[in-house]
């Protein structure tokens, strides 16, 4: 009888190992582990990446933001390009880099490009600035532009992905908020240094552009000796880029695998970005009003401090709230800031819009790049960013060319009047598109997958 049991006993089990032989192990789904905090409290989520690739920013900010409230009256006043023309370089600047925008988010999905590309990426771009102020026409001006807006084009994606990829998904939107913060912080003391070179006994716009340098420097040296690779809180499959296709096997295309509600916001971020006109036109206009060039930096620098504070508790906020009330928000602002600017005249409180317009920049510019983490799966962000800044990019040439245009022939009013109706357009189909937007509670977890 025993004999006979241990018979069935090892016929079982035989038949149990063939099963299991013929029947694939379906693993569990990966989900998202996020980084553990270093710490409770504002210093949860404060990693070496995010602390490092916003120090980066802090630095490339104080020189890019020297330079961008007098760039384009150097390009008028010292280099004698028409106000067309200036407007022109402005938005072939953004608009030409656009497919290098989309090429390097899409070689962000690679981790292990991430680190090259934004090494070279702030190389180039503070390489490039300082060279402006040896320039004797528009058309060598230009060429430096580009090339500080390549840098812009190669870096912003990876480092944004390798952001997303250090952030818990709880935290994502206050870590791009405190990145945002710290780039503008960046941002306001630029104006500054200008402001303090242009009140020097032989201050100029060119001198401005060479110290320019100094701050370029250090960005580059610490990414380049601080900066190391993240590696992704869940590696995605090695042939998570590879879709099968008629028994084999092909390359995912650039537009493949990002989702509906991904293409939804995007064709909203480029519809905004056709009303939103570089700022320069805003500082152009500040120097009309305020009949001073210096006043110019200034303005600049309540408006950056203003948006450094706002950008971390904004950007915290939309993790509780959710993103979509905040980006309503920052939309908001923009449409009655360009609609204040439509009014102003000599004496009016420029400095109020300025103020406004730093509630729009807090509440959109981190917003956004965490709302497209959350939209898309992990391995597919690289991409997703590109395209993001790939189409704002590429709208900026008609935007700058159309504001250009509209400001020589209505006045710099009819400019700023076609802006707020382009942002009341975009706050509209953001209403309209909302329920399709919406994610679900575990949407931002689900996205890591």
């Amino acid at each position: 009888m025993k004999s006979t049991d241990t018979r069935r006993g090892v016929a079982a089990a035989r038949r149990a190992v063939r099963l299991a032989h013929r029947q694939p192990v379906v693993a569990p789904p990966t989900q998202e582990r996020p980084p553990a905090p270093a710490a409770h409290g504002w210093r949860a989520g404060l990693s070496r990446t995010v602390l490092v690739l916003a120090a980066a920013s802090f630095c490339t900010d104080i020189a890019s933001e020297m330079i961008a409230p007098l760039r384009l009256l150097f390009l008028v006043q010292v280099l004698g390009a028409p106000l067309a023309v200036a407007g022109l370089i402005e938005g072939i600047a953004e608009a030409t880099t656009a497919a290098l925008k989309l090429g390097a988010g899409s070689l962000a999905d690679r981790p292990a490009a991430r680190r090259p590309l934004v090494i070279a990426g702030y190389t180039l771009s503070n390489a490039a600035k300082p060279l402006l102020a040896l320039v004797s026409s528009w058309q060598t001006a230009l060429g430096l532009v580009l090339l500080d807006r390549s840098g812009k084009s190669l870096r912003g994606s990876p480092r944004d992905a390798m952001l997303a990829d250090a952030a818990p998904p709880g935290l994502r939107g206050k870590i791009f908020g405190v990145h945002r913060s710290a780039d503008t912080l960046g941002a306001a003391i630029g104006p500054l240094c200008a402001a303090l070179l242009l009140a020097l006994p032989h201050g100029s716009l060119r001198s401005v552009f060479a110290w320019t340098a100094l701050p370029g420097l250090v960005a580059v040296l610490v990414v380049l000796v601080f900066l190391r690779p993240v590696r992704p809180a869940s590696p995605a499959p090695a042939r998570a880029t590879r879709a099968v296709h008629a028994g084999g096997e092909r390359r995912e295309r650039l537009w493949q695998g990002l989702g509906q509600r991904f293409w939804l916001f995007l064709a909203i971020s480029t519809v905004f970005a056709l009303g939103n006109s570089s700022d320069a036109f805003l500082f152009l206009r500040s120097e009309g009003v305020e009949s001073s060039l210096i006043a110019v930096p200034l303005l600049y620098f309540v408006f950056n401090a203003a948006y450094a504070l706002l950008a971390t508790p904004l950007g915290a906020l939309s993790d509780r709230w959710g993103r979509l009330p905040l980006l309503g928000v920052g939309y908001a602002a923009f449409t009655l800031v360009y609609l204040g600017w439509t009014q102003v005249r000599p004496g009016s409180p420029v400095w109020a819009l300025f103020l406004v317009y730093a509630i729009y920049y807090a509440a959109t510019e981190g917003v956004a790049r965490a709302f497209v983490a959350d939209l898309v799966p992990a391995r597919r962000r690289g991409r997703a960013l590109g395209w993001l800044s790939a189409c704002v990019g590429l709208a900026a040439l008609p935007a700058n060319l159309v504001a250009a245009w509209v400001w020589s022939q209505w006045g710099p009013g009819a400019t700023f009047a076609l802006g707020a109706w382009l942002g009341a357009v975009t706050l509209a189909l953001l209403i309209v598109w909302w329920p399709w937007l919406r994610l679900a509670p575990d949407s931002a977890n689900a996205s890591a997958r």
